[in-house]
C-alpha cells in the first residue's frame, strides 16, 4: 500500500498542537507532520529520538562534543516558561536540534527556573547537574515535511524531510516538561 501523503497537520496528540500554536499561528510554516512508529524512522534519527533520555546526553554522545543552546523566543506565564532553541554544536556550531519546551514554573525550584530562564545552557544540562530526580517519556515519533520556518532554524534551505519527537520530561514524578525536538545532521561542506 503507497505511504499516504503529507497533509496539513493532523494533531495526533494535543502535546504537539499545544507547544506548536506557542510560537506559531500558522503551523504548516513549521512543516508538515505525521506520526510514525519507531522501525519507519531511519537512523541515526531513531538513536537520536526513540529513546527515554535527555536530548541533551544523546545529541552530545552521537556529535561526539558538547553542544550549546541558543534560544530564539521566549513567552513567560505565571505558571509557564517556553522557549524555541537550537542545539549547537561547539566544535563548529551547526545545529543539530530545533525544540519547543514548554516548562511548568511550579513544578522546578526558583534556583533551577533561573538557570533555565538565563539562557545559559541546555535544559538536560541543568537539570542533570540540579540533580532534579526526572524521568524522560517518548510520546510520539514524527515524520516532517520541514516549512520554511524550520528549514531556517536549521540553516538547511533544502532539507525536504526531517524526524523529531514529542516528550515529556516528569520532574519529581509530575509532568512538568513538554518537548518538540527536531534532529537534523548538518549538511556537509
Amino acid at each position: 500500500m503507497p505511504e499516504p501523503a503529507a497533509r496539513p497537520v493532523q494533531w495526533a496528540t494535543p502535546d504537539l498542537q499545544v507547544l506548536v500554536d506557542l510560537f506559531y499561528d500558522r503551523p504548516e510554516r513549521l512543516g508538515y507532520f505525521r506520526e510514525v512508529r519507531g522501525e519507519e524512522v531511519p537512523e541515526p534519527f531513531r538513536a537520536l529520538l526513540a529513546h527515554h533520555a535527555h536530548m541533551t546526553v544523546t545529541v552530545e554522545r552521537h556529535h561526539g562534543c558538547l553542544v550549546d543552546v541558543q534560544v530564539d523566543r521566549t513567552e513567560s506565564t505565571a505558571t509557564h516558561y517556553a522557549r524555541v532553541i537550537r542545539l549547537r554544536r561547539q566544535n563548529d556550531g551547526r545545529v543539530v536540534m530545533f525544540g519547543l519546551v514548554r516548562l511548568n514554573r511550579q513544578l522546578l525550584g526558583d534556583s533551577v527556573l533561573r538557570e533555565i530562564e538565563s539562557q545559559g545552557e541546555p535544559l538536560g544540562r541543568i537539570l542533570i547537574r540540579h540533580d532534579v530526580l526526572r524521568n524522560v517519556k517518548l510520546l510520539s515519533l514524527w515524520r516532517i515535511e520541514p516549512g520554511p520556518e524550520l528549514r531556517a532554524a536549521v540553516e538547511q534551505p533544502d532539507l525536504e524531510l526531517a524526524w523529531g519527537r514529542t516528550a515529556l520530561i516528569y520532574c519529581n514524578g509530575v509532568p512538568a516538561v513538554e518537548l518538540l525536538e527536531v534532529a537534523v545532521e548538518p549538511e556537509s561542506d
